[in-house]
């Protein structure tokens, strides 16, 4: 999957054709190399609504302070009625009322929770994510909100925003075991791995959503996000020694 000079020309003029087609609609595109340098980039520094991606930093911050010791992944938290969100997640499904925080970061990292999410924002604090991305040099990338059944007024107008050319590096980091640390990155990419959304990016590749780890020898780590208008997808894709984040 390491594209060579003509590869990239090629893969240049599809993104090129495929934002000229779409002149109603915002698109942005940035992929990195296994080195994370940029092969190619359009709009990288445009801040977008990037929906449930937002809940990535969530998931770096919970891995970071595991390494810490300010979080035991074993502490169980107990999900209330304040807390509980509808869409995405399988939670709000279950009898269980309370899951043990590294259970909660596989069912965000899986399938997007929203409830999971809220309840392990309420322990780790928003604030503290804002911390981590500022701590990362993140300018345009931040988890803004709760998730919220209803978006008002008086909320963000967005749960979550960020540019490609930020999420990118960010994912390119984390293949690299570069974020924060080996251990923070390995944990977080532990989560994404068992990430069920392949609908975007990921469905060249024909895997199974449910069962897609080392499959043909090709490993994908992603987050997507959706939400009326929007739709966002930021990852890793690896196959042998030759890696591409986007």
């Amino acid at each position: 999957i390491q594209p060579t000079a003509q590869g990239l020309r090629m893969l240049q003029r599809s993104i090129d054709d495929a934002l000229g087609a779409a002149a109603d609609i915002d698109w942005a595109v940035s992929i990195r190399d296994a080195a994370g340098c940029e092969l190619t980039c359009r709009n990288g520094d445009c801040t977008m609504e990037t929906a449930s991606v937002g809940k990535l930093l969530l998931l770096v911050e919970v891995a970071r302070q595991r390494e810490t010791g300010e979080l035991n992944g074993a502490i169980l938290l107990r999900k209330t009625p304040a807390l509980e969100v509808a869409d995405s997640g399988i939670w709000q499904y279950l009898h269980v009322g309370e899951l043990a925080i590294d259970d909660l970061c596989v069912l965000v990292a899986s399938v997007s929770d929203n409830t999971a999410t809220n309840v392990l924002l309420e322990r780790v604090g928003l604030d503290r994510v804002g911390e981590l991305a500022e701590s990362l040099g993140l300018v345009h990338t931040a988890l803004l909100d709760y998730v919220r059944d209803r978006r008002g007024a008086e909320h963000p107008p967005a749960l979550s925003t960020g540019s490609v050319s930020e999420l990118s590096r960010l994912m390119s980091q984390l293949s690299r075991r570069a974020l924060i640390s080996p251990a923070v990155s390995d944990r977080v990419n532990a989560w994404l791995a068992t990430g069920v959304d392949l609908s975007m990016v990921a469905s060249a590749f024909g895997l199974d959503p449910l069962s897609h780890a080392g499959t043909r020898n090709i490993d994908i780590r992603n987050k997507t996000g959706a939400d009326p208008g929007v739709r966002a997808d930021v990852g890793t894709i690896a196959q042998g020694a030759d890696t591409l984040s986007y």
